[in-house]
């Protein structure tokens, strides 16, 4: 018999996330790839200039986790925003076990975000006491910033947000709602120096595509999760004390991002390797950092790139849909 196609809208999937631990699947997700249960696939990209003159693109990441198979396609517009539409939307897609028939279709972008900032929390909580953290540092006060921001908050003591962006207005919009999100925390607004400078942890959540963050603004014992990617400059990826990546392959194969082309130029080697002339290598992978932490990085400056991995989306995709199974909702679609 042939499995239904099952459509699940934004609230749908929303409401669903909303009884399921994030980090606790990113984690187990990790392990997973450590142990050969789940795997990426080498990302597609395509890329343009909207009639505004804005960039876009479509990334398609394809995974497999345990026995659920897909791939999340996720795309985005910089002109969105003065559109009043969200500047990332897409879609992930689970394919049948037996008969690699897609059998679900759901919005993807509310897994993403929580994925992206689930996986920032797990790198930070390996290397750092999670509870201990007190000052943050915001880089960049959209959506992604925002659910970060939520998600630390239910799991730190917060006594210090700082918050930078390009457009004064977001920045202040995102320190009213971390007022909300950290009522006893200080929030306030800075210049991306001056929030660097005064964070133990700096999360960069921007737009950019030219680095601009220098490694002598970075505190000694800093934790700084570039999940934006190009936001630190060459000398922070090469100088800092520690440097982790989500998974090498992916990096090493892009050449848009700062760290892929340092790569490419032999500057930056696989973690294990010998430092290359007047680079370094990757120090590890987070699926090798996140089971037993991390001790080294407890002291200097550590480094977190997470370039995506799509097992993380397609994990928390499969416990979505089968709470969808569970709860009977979603739209059955005709084939």
């Amino acid at each position: 018999m042939t499995t239904p196609l099952l459509y699940l809208d934004g609230a749908t999937v929303a409401k669903l996330l909303s009884a399921i631990d994030p980090l606790d699947v990113v984690t187990e997700a990790f392990l997973a790839v450590g142990a050969g249960r789940a795997a990426v696939t080498p990302e597609a990209a395509l890329r343009w200039t909207a009639p505004d003159g804005t960039a876009a693109r479509s990334l398609i990441l394809p995974a497999r986790h345990d026995r659920t198979y897909g791939c999340k396609i996720i795309n985005a517009c910089l002109g969105n925003r003065d559109r009043g539409l969200p500047r990332a939307q897409g879609l992930i897609v689970l394919n049948g076990e037996d008969t690699a028939a897609p059998v679900c279709l759901m919005q993807a972008g509310t897994i993403s975000a929580l994925r992206t900032a689930s996986v920032s929390l797990v790198a930070l909580g390996a290397v750092r006491d999670l509870a201990a953290v007190r000052r943050v540092a915001f880089l960049g006060a959209g959506r992604q910033a925002r659910t970060h921001l939520e998600l630390l908050a239910g799991r730190t003591g917060l006594t210090d947000v700082l918050v930078h962006d390009v457009d004064d207005g977001q920045a202040r919009a995102f320190a009213d709602a971390a007022r909300e999100f950290a009522p006893h925390a200080r929030v306030r607004t800075a210049s991306a120096e001056e929030a660097v400078r005064a964070a133990e942890v700096t999360i960069a959540a921007t737009t950019t595509t030219t680095p601009y963050v220098r490694l002598d603004w970075l505190p000694p014992d800093a934790v700084f999760l570039n999940v934006s990617l190009d936001d630190a400059d060459e000398d922070v990826l090469l100088g800092c004390d520690h440097l982790i990546v989500d998974d090498w392959a992916l990096v090493s194969e892009d050449t848009t991002r700062l760290l892929g082309r340092l790569c490419h130029a032999g500057r930056v080697a696989a973690p294990g390797a010998g430092a290359p002339p007047g680079g370094r290598a990757v120090d590890a992978e987070l699926a090798a950092v996140v089971p037993h932490g991390y001790a080294a990085g407890r002291a200097g400056r550590v480094v977190v790139n997470p370039f995506g991995m799509g097992v993380h989306d397609i994990a928390l995709a499969a416990r979505v849909y089968a709470a969808a199974l569970a709860a009977g909702a979603g739209l059955p679609l005709p084939r």
